[in-house]
């Protein structure tokens, strides 16, 4: 995979984690709230990063979709918090591939955004995985 490639794959999850998170923040408990508008800041901001990244690259952004379909029914405040978890997790694997097809000064902000989000993960799901971002992979 080409670092343009796979730089256009972290934006679209980018988009993808935004839109999660507007699910998320409707249904999360309030003493979750706070917790899920920063990382719906967080993933605004990568997304911002990667459409300058990939015009640098000489590729046209990718833009986001009306609408994602969820991975299920998010109707309640525990819905809301694995959705978050999945949500991170899907865009730690696309930033693991980033990591292996990036150089320089991209490959070092796409390993700090692989763990920014595996970080996010264990803080919604309260526990870790062995290899962020190679989870959805086995």
């Amino acid at each position: 995979m080409s670092a343009l490639d796979a730089t256009q794959a972290a934006l679209a999850a980018e988009h993808a984690a935004v839109y999660g998170y507007g699910v998320v923040g409707g249904r999360v408990g309030a003493g979750r709230r706070a917790e899920a508008t920063a990382a719906y800041e967080a993933h605004r901001a990568r997304r911002d990063a990667l459409r300058r990244t990939v015009r640098d690259l000489g590729g046209t952004p990718v833009v986001a979709e009306a609408a994602y379909a969820l991975p299920f029914r998010v109707a309640d405040p525990a819905a809301a918090a694995r959705l978050a978890a999945v949500l991170e997790d899907r865009v730690a694997g696309v930033y693991s591939d980033l990591v292996r097809a990036a150089e320089g000064p991209q490959r070092r902000e796409a390993a700090a955004a692989l763990r920014e989000a595996a970080v996010r993960a264990v803080r919604w799901r309260g526990s870790d995985v062995t290899f962020p971002g190679l989870a959805e992979r086995v």
